[in-house]
């Protein structure tokens, strides 16, 4: 029983065969991909169609097939990577700062309910103050260069970071901490192989959603005081009446962030396979 509860404390359960893949699972497991795929596809089919009928004024709407072929234009010319590449820079380093300082917060919040009661005002008034707002403040206090800039990511990263981290520790089965110090486990032994561990999944959860705003903060950064970037890209789009490079630089949002959160899903299922919920 205690070899079962200490899994965390280092000793690892071998791991079940996998099922055989047979016609009928191969069946639902290509069906469960394809299903999402409908409701796009009869949108953009429809879409398409009232564009040609003249019912959809393309100055205001243009046609997925239009929207299409400005895309390839804008890939081919390099523009639109490039604006891409600076916009996920930028969301790098913010992301990289919030999340690290909310990881670190979270844990002596988490771990410290003094800590907790102490910050609870300021964070109260703090966490709901929308993102956009604090972009002019930034830019009063530090120009218009990168750092304002990250500085929001950073800010809009930090948030959700923070309470997921909190809320995984708190929520580490007391079962585990107990018999953790009946076998008098050290202090570090008890955060890096029970505590950390039984967090991970809500710091996912928690990295995921800071990404997610990460990219709506960037944008709105960009569009207020920026020279390039996916915002920038928008927002220039919107001044010269180009409503295909302006819907392009949504989607390629959009797209990008789908990637980076599947590529996040990804990687928490391999380090988290012990997690039944993830299987």
């Amino acid at each position: 029983m205690a070899e079962i509860e200490l899994e965390y404390l280092g000793t690892t359960a071998a791991a079940a065969p996998p099922k055989p893949l047979g016609p009928k699972r191969a069946r639902r497991l290509g069906f469960s991909y394809l299903l999402p795929l409908v409701i796009p596809l009869v949108l953009l089919v429809l879409w398409e169609l009232l564009s040609r009928r003249g019912l959809v004024r393309p100055t205001i709407l243009p046609a997925p097939s239009a929207i299409g072929a400005t895309a390839r234009e804008l890939v081919a010319s390099g523009e639109l990577i490039h604006h891409l590449l600076v916009s996920l820079w930028r969301v790098t380093k913010g992301v990289t700062l919030g999340a690290g300082f909310g990881l670190v917060a979270g844990l002596v919040v988490g771990l410290n309910p003094w800590a907790e009661r102490a910050v609870s005002l300021i964070t109260g008034v703090l966490r709901p103050i929308p993102i956009i707002a604090w972009v002019p403040v930034l830019i009063l206090w530090m120009g218009i260069d990168e750092g304002s800039k990250i500085t929001v990511i950073a800010i809009g990263s930090f948030w959700p970071v923070l309470l997921n981290v909190v809320h995984g520790i708190r929520n580490t089965d007391r079962k585990i901490l107990e018999v953790a110090k009946v076998f008098q486990k050290s202090r570090a032994t008890l955060l890096f192989k029970v505590v950390l561990p039984a967090a991970l999944p809500s710091i996912f959860t928690g990295m995921r959603i800071g990404i997610g705003i990460a990219w709506m903060s960037v944008v709105g950064a960009e569009l207020i005081a920026a020279s390039a970037g996916v915002g920038y890209l928008i927002m220039y789009a919107r001044e010269l009446s180009q409503a295909d490079v302006m819907l392009v630089g949504v989607v390629s949002i959009g797209v990008t962030g789908l990637a980076i959160d599947f590529l996040i899903r990804r990687l928490e299922r391999r380090l988290l396979r012990w997690n039944a919920n993830l299987q």
